[in-house]
């Protein structure tokens, strides 16, 4: 496929993932959830709570979460790079902060260990700190 009908696919895709997510998150979409599951309940007596009738619930809320899980997980991974993206501008742009901290999420889980283990002693150092502070003034 062509890489530019391949980044139309996925613009459709991340507005329709974007907008569905939203959509689901509201509160109609939570009373609409809850008026099916309402008719759904009130429809068992008329169809003597049958196999059927409880397939019908099975199926339709099997088939809404395994779609949801690609909507929702979309909406995620945008999400999260965006998030990246900002703290990296801000590590850039502030003078003083380390720059090997930009595209952190891209290190390997060692060298993440041993930074927030630099950090752990870093904030026990300030706490210390600010510990004989309070106490000189006091």
């Amino acid at each position: 496929m062509p890489r530019s009908r391949r980044c139309e696919i996925n613009d459709l895709f991340r507005d329709f993932s974007r907008n569905a997510a939203e959509g689901v998150g509201s509160a109609f979409a939570f009373i609409a959830a809850i008026t099916v599951v309402i008719i759904w309940a009130a429809a068992g007596p008329v169809f003597h709570f049958s196999d059927a009738w409880q397939l019908i619930i099975n199926t339709g809320t099997t088939i809404v979460t395994f779609l949801m899980v690609f909507l929702i997980q979309n909406t995620q991974n945008r999400d999260a790079k965006a998030v990246q993206l900002k703290l990296d501008e801000l590590i850039r742009a502030l003078e003083g902060a380390r720059n090997k901290l930009v595209d952190l999420e891209n290190h390997s889980d060692g060298d993440l260990k041993k930074l927030e283990e630099e950090f752990e002693r870093l904030h026990k150092r300030s706490r210390e700190t600010d510990t004989h502070v309070a106490k000189a003034e006091s």
